[in-house]
């Protein structure tokens, strides 16, 4: 892995902002995404996010921090915050912004519990695919302190397979709509991954497969949800 969002997030972090990174996924063609976009304010949020953050309760995991936004929020509100990214680049961005409990580390490698685990822009992407989203929930699932929640934002892309009538032409023997591979590139270096796009139905139909609860929270301007997810039933303290 190059770790370019961590490079670019470091360059601007640190006054190298010359460019942005631009994106393209396997049904969609190249777009920006913007740097200072990644270091946005609680204002400067969709409402969706600040929606999540408003939510966000007791000891919080933040999965994939990013540059940290969410987590300094919370932490500014003096709410325990640990905060997580795969991206080395990342997790050093959020120690120079000041962050206290950032980590280096994938999901699947967790073992502490929390009372609120955010997955915000587009925090599905986790999954990777659909057939693998009812495992990576239940690990979650394991994760949660007694009553607590999973904050989770998504979008149904469903929209981009519409044609001129109205109709949609997803091959119905192919993977799921969502799954894509993702592309980014960066100063001349580019790089791809799997990432998913979940809509709520299927999100809320994995979440009954393992004993989770999917309650749909809000919806944005252009097919997006935050979702809220926790257990059928409230364990004992």
């Amino acid at each position: 892995m190059k770790d370019l969002f961590g490079k670019a997030l470091l360059d601007y972090q640190n006054g190298n902002y010359t460019e942005d990174i631009i994106t393209s996924t396997s049904i969609s063609d190249e777009d920006v995404l913007s740097l200072p976009y990644l270091f946005r304010s609680f204002s400067e949020m969709p409402k969706l996010e600040q929606k999540a953050l408003q939510l966000s309760k007791g000891k919080v995991l933040d999965i994939g921090c990013g540059a940290g936004n969410h987590s300094l929020y919370l932490q500014e509100k003096g709410v325990k915050v640990k905060s997580i990214d795969v991206s080395k680049g990342a997790i050093e961005v959020c120690k120079q912004r000041g962050l206290k409990n950032v980590f280096v580390l994938d999901i699947t490698n967790e073992t502490e519990t929390f009372d609120t685990i955010l997955m915000l822009m587009n925090g599905s992407g986790f999954f990777k695919n659909l057939d693998k989203t009812p495992e990576v929930l239940q690990h979650l699932k394991s994760l949660l302190k007694p009553n607590g929640q999973i904050l989770i934002d998504s979008s149904d892309i469903k929209y981009m397979y519409e044609d001129d009538d109205g109709g949609y032409w997803v091959n119905a023997n192919a993977n799921y709509y969502g799954e894509l591979e993702y592309h980014i590139s960066y100063k001349g270096e580019s790089e791809s991954f799997p990432w998913m796009y979940i809509d709520f139905e299927n999100l809320k139909s994995a979440c009954k497969k393992v004993g989770l609860k999917c309650e749909l929270v809000l919806e944005g301007e252009h097919f997006d949800y935050l979702a809220r997810i926790i257990s059928f039933e409230p364990r004992l303290q």
